[in-house]
């Protein structure tokens, strides 16, 4: 088990106030900090939510979320500094910048993104201005420079660095107008993954992310909505399909054997799971995730 350490990111800045800024409690509630044997690192507060779109950039809470970057990446970088693996516990997608932030601050890194979603969303193409369906695309350098160049440090992360696993929404997302996933960027649709195996796929992923420029390791980032949605209905996006627990534990398994230095868990709704039935399954299947590197 890793030396881990728990930080709770519960914004919603790049989204709505729907639920999704509860999930750190319930994870948290679900026994998550204990079967990791985890320390908790804190929790970073959002700024307010203003709920209108940005006239110049498009985008909600432009300002808030540059500002919430900087103070997650403070936290994140604390936790490196002390030698601990970060799981940060989302709120919403847009937390991402803020831990790739953090390791944009210190050397060249790597981002294993599973998600049931591309988000690579430009503004005039995303409907209501959510940067949860845009960060992946600012991350990388594209987009309004107050996200797309935090701290003139942008892109956080290389084309060529990344590989998006699991998506399954390039239908949708052509019918809105998003812009194309760059040619350098390794995509891995859940087609793909269903054709690979998840372990394959897996460890294809990790193959990529180990064998470019970025020897200093990858972040993991977890959107839960990755998942089938028969199994995760506690989700604001819903989509058909999707990635089994089974599938989702290898693909962690094998990520985080490799050279991961930190874990997202973002997007999961508890307003939308009253029993807490999928909480408890969410962190069995992290905690197995970790376990299993021994």
């Amino acid at each position: 088990m890793r030396n881990v350490a728990i930080v709770e990111a519960p914004s919603v800045l790049g989204l709505r106030p729907t639920g999704v800024e509860e999930l750190p409690a319930a994870l948290l509630g679900a026994g998550l900090a204990e079967g990791l044997g985890a320390v908790r690192a804190g929790r970073v507060e959002p700024p307010p939510y203003e709920p209108e779109r940005d006239p110049d950039t498009g985008l909600l809470n432009p300002g808030g979320i540059a500002a919430y970057s900087g103070a997650l990446a403070d936290a994140v970088g604390g936790v490196l500094d002390r030698g601990r693996f970060p799981v940060v516990l989302g709120g919403d997608c847009s937390v991402l910048l803020g831990v790739l932030l953090a390791l944009r601050r210190r050397d060249r890194h790597g981002l294993l993104f599973l998600d049931g979603h591309s988000d690579f969303y430009q503004p005039s193409a995303e409907p209501a201005g959510e940067v949860a369906s845009m960060e992946l695309a600012l991350a990388t350098g594209r987009g309004p420079r107050v996200l797309a160049d935090l701290e003139g440090r942008g892109p956080l992360v290389r084309d060529e660095d990344v590989v998006a696993l699991g998506f399954r929404d390039a239908e949708e997302s052509a019918s809105y107008g998003m812009q194309p996933l760059p040619s350098a960027l390794h995509a891995m649709g859940l087609d793909t993954v269903r054709a690979l195996g998840a372990a394959e796929a897996a460890r294809r992923a990790v193959g990529l992310l180990t064998g470019g420029g970025a020897d200093a390791g990858y972040w993991v980032h977890l959107d839960v909505d990755v998942l089938d949605d028969a199994v995760m209905p506690a989700v604001d996006y819903r989509q058909p399909d999707g990635l089994t627990w089974q599938a989702l534990e290898t693909v962690l398994r094998t990520a985080l054997m490799g050279g991961a230095v930190g874990l997202t868990v973002a997007i999961f709704n508890p307003r939308l799971d009253p029993d807490g039935t999928v909480a408890q399954r969410l962190a069995e299947c992290l905690v197995r995730a970790f376990d299993s590197q021994g």
